[in-house]
């Protein structure tokens, strides 16, 4: 069986867009706009998360009508967003609600929307990260777990040798969608203008500031050996700092460099998967390509 087919779609929970009627009265999802940002803030701390205002800010950006909130009593108190990659996959990040108010349904009438819209765009493949807390609700939405995606941490302090610094940024576009298994030069244009290097071999690698830890990410390359040097070159920008690494469970060889380089895993998610137009090829990604995610919000 096609691991990432699902298994029979609650359709009457994806409804079209508009005011949705949960156990707690109707909820109204709205845009997100730069002003709600602090409100965003506010519920990205409460759950420990990695991003800054300015991940918000990108996300934005990427996905105007895709970043969707529900406020209470003048205040944002549940998110999620939604970033397409072309009509091939959709990306679902940010499903945050105010420890106050779960339990009342939001996260479930935001999804419901997100997939929706996604639905309407035809997007072909949804896709996330979840958490624990989270994989139940997207289950009973359809999405089946894929696969496994790992966060480690190096803490600060630890000096590396010097390396050779490796060249200025070139996305290898061809090489990128192999990997990734969908077209995100728009993403990638996006973080570039944080910390990016490229290797003659098209290998490339990224990073940027975050609030509890500088996060290395996304990394593709075509061997372990290249891998290595992006990540030895990124170390040694940010030696006195934590670091932050996604690391997909299914590529082993950056699992190991993970361990070779001082970090510790921290925390386990289900990369999971459904399929928004029935009967889809899956999506031709190839994991082992992928030496670093480009974050949860992301893929």
């Amino acid at each position: 069986m096609d691991k990432n087919k699902r298994g029979p779609r609650q359709d009457a929970e994806i409804n079209s867009g508009g005011a949705r009627e949960q156990g707690h009265g109707i909820m109204t999802p709205r845009i997100l706009t730069a002003s709600d940002i602090p409100e965003c803030m506010r519920l990205k701390e409460s759950a420990g998360w990695n991003q800054t205002e300015q991940d918000w800010r990108n996300v934005m950006a990427l996905a105007p009508e895709g970043c969707l909130g529900i406020e209470e009593s003048g205040a944002v108190v549940a998110t999620t967003t939604a970033v397409c990659f072309g009509q091939e996959l959709g990306w679902i990040g940010m499903v945050l609600t105010d420890p106050a108010y779960r339990g009342r349904g939001y996260a479930r009438c935001l999804m419901q929307e997100a997939l929706a819209q996604l639905s309407a765009r035809r997007v072909r493949w949804i896709k996330l990260d979840a958490t624990d807390m989270g994989r139940p609700l997207y289950e009973q939405l359809g999405f089946r777990t894929e696969g496994l995606i790992e966060r480690w941490l190096r803490p600060p302090g630890a000096v590396l040798p010097p390396c050779t610094a490796p060249g200025p940024f070139r996305l290898d576009v061809a090489l990128d969608r192999e990997a990734f298994g969908a077209d995100r030069s728009e993403l990638l244009e996006v973080l570039a203008k944080m910390e990016t290097a490229t290797l003659e071999s098209g290998a490339y690698a990224m990073g940027r500031p975050g609030s509890k830890a500088h996060y290395f990410g996304p990394c593709v390359s075509r061997s372990r050996e290249h891998a290595r040097d992006l990540l030895t070159w990124f170390l040694g920008q940010h030696q006195r700092e934590p670091v932050y690494w996604d690391v997909l469970s299914a590529n082993s060889e950056a699992v190991d460099l993970a361990r070779e380089h001082g970090f510790e895993k921290v925390r386990t998610l289900s990369r999971m998967s459904l399929d928004s137009v029935a009967d889809t090829p899956r999506l031709d990604n190839h994991d082992e390509l992928v030496f670093a995610a480009a974050g949860f919000e992301y893929g």
